[in-house]
């Protein structure tokens, strides 16, 4: 029998400031914990307020600002930037860890990525920091930096690792650390991320595996990517490894919501894997629950199908998960970015427009496309369906709102 999960309500953040640098102030309160409620249908009528990260006041935050309105400072760039370029602030383009190709340039530049995450393993540090100069030559527009991600968990998932760069243990060993060592390293590990000039790590990795099934579990359990084959295992190395990257000022993404663990196919390079087990208010969803109180910046959607759940959509195309349990359930009103929609098996059959329009009027924000080529289509296919759609464009609003509240946050914003 599924225990229900355990869940803090949480209120969102008050951010303060505007300007090249900045954290999040906040005047956290929090009630009794209990389930996880499960509502109905999801929401279906897109705000366009400012979403912050709900969580509780970190240890440190990302960086100091000025006392200037954050909401002022988004509303500023709301107003200045074109539709085109709010469009492109929804998509993460794929770049080479050593640097843009000049084909990859070609894209960040034209298309001014809202964001770029590293594909393949780069170089050393030195190297690492002019290369993503670079990127924040080509990607920068009307004040606005791009988000600059990598996958930097450890073990077998460590896109950095030339001189300058921890070799990081896979999560399997993090996880027998106290959290107070686990904290400490993260915040070194995050540190080294930030002097490379990358600000966010797409980790942790919240996926509970059930020890009968790691060595069938291909996306997880087999590359030792999990803290431990229970929740509560699972959410202490998660919320330890947030607050060292958020200490070292490096935005984190817990993943793979609602869960990788129970799935044997890698949505990587098969297609049609299904989870037939996991259910709405279920017990393995703790830990990311426990990334969000810990301040996570992201949520990530995986692209299975989980038939108990919403039988009929990928949870990175559907209501019921995104809003209805991210944002719904678990409260949250920060980022939700995708798994690879670019490369990925799983979606390759869906048109590449139609991944990034059906991930934002399911309620998503940051669409991850490893295929660089496809950027433009993309982008044009967000921008299509605002100019033809009312309630779409709100959506679209609404989530660069929020993509760029959290770059304020991490001082990727200038307003004057």
């Amino acid at each position: 029998m599924r225990r229900p999960v355990a869940l803090i309500a949480l209120t969102a953040l008050a951010v303060t400031g505007c300007g090249d640098s900045g954290s999040p102030t906040a005047g956290p309160s929090t009630v009794p914990s209990s389930s996880i409620p499960v509502t109905d249908d999801p929401p279906t009528t897109p705000t366009d307020t400012p979403t912050n990260t709900p969580s509780e006041t970190p240890s440190k935050p990302p960086t100091s600002k000025p006392p200037t309105s954050a909401a002022g400072c988004v509303d500023q760039k709301l107003r200045t930037l074109t539709l085109r370029e709010k469009a492109a602030q929804l998509i993460m383009t794929g770049i080479n860890s050593t640097g843009m190709t000049s084909a990859q340039r070609a894209v960040v530049q034209q298309e001014k990525s809202g964001s770029v995450f590293l594909i393949g393993n780069g170089g050393s540090l030195s190297h690492t920091r002019t290369a993503m100069a670079a990127v924040n030559t080509a990607a920068t527009v009307k004040g606005v930096r791009p988000l600059i991600a990598a996958d930097q968990e450890g073990g077998q998932i460590q896109r950095l690792k030339g001189s300058g760069f921890d070799r990081i243990p896979a999560a399997t060993v993090q996880g027998t650390w106290s959290s107070s060592k686990l904290t400490a390293q993260a915040q070194q590990w995050g540190s080294q991320l930030k002097e490379a000039g990358v600000n966010v790590d797409l980790a942790p990795v919240a996926d509970v595996v059930p020890s009968s099934l790691k060595s069938q579990n291909a996306p997880i359990g087999q590359l030792d990517r999990e803290y431990g084959d229970t929740p509560e295992e699972a959410g202490q190395g998660v919320r330890a490894f947030v607050q060292g990257m958020r200490n070292a000022g490096i935005a984190t993404s817990v993943k793979h919501f609602p869960g990788l663990g129970r799935v044997r196919g890698n949505t990587d390079f098969s297609s049609g894997v299904v989870d037939n087990v996991t259910e709405r208010g279920d017990a393995d969803l703790q830990p990311f629950a426990d990334g969000i109180k810990a301040g996570t910046s992201m949520v990530m959607i995986s692209t299975v199908t989980y038939t108990k759940i919403d039988p009929k959509n990928r949870a990175v195309f559907s209501p019921t998960v995104i809003q209805g349990m991210v944002r719904g359930d678990l409260g949250w009103r920060g980022v939700v970015i995708t798994d690879d929609v670019g490369a990925a098996a799983e979606v390759a059959a869906v048109p590449a427009g139609e991944r990034a329009t059906r991930f934002v009027a399911a309620g998503g924000d940051i669409v991850i496309n490893a295929k660089a080529g496809l950027t433009a289509d993309m982008v044009g296919a967000l921008v299509a369906k605002a100019q033809q759609d009312k309630f779409f464009a709100a959506q679209l609003t609404s989530s660069v709102r929020r993509v760029l509240t959290l770059k304020e946050d991490y001082g990727l914003v200038s307003c004057g």
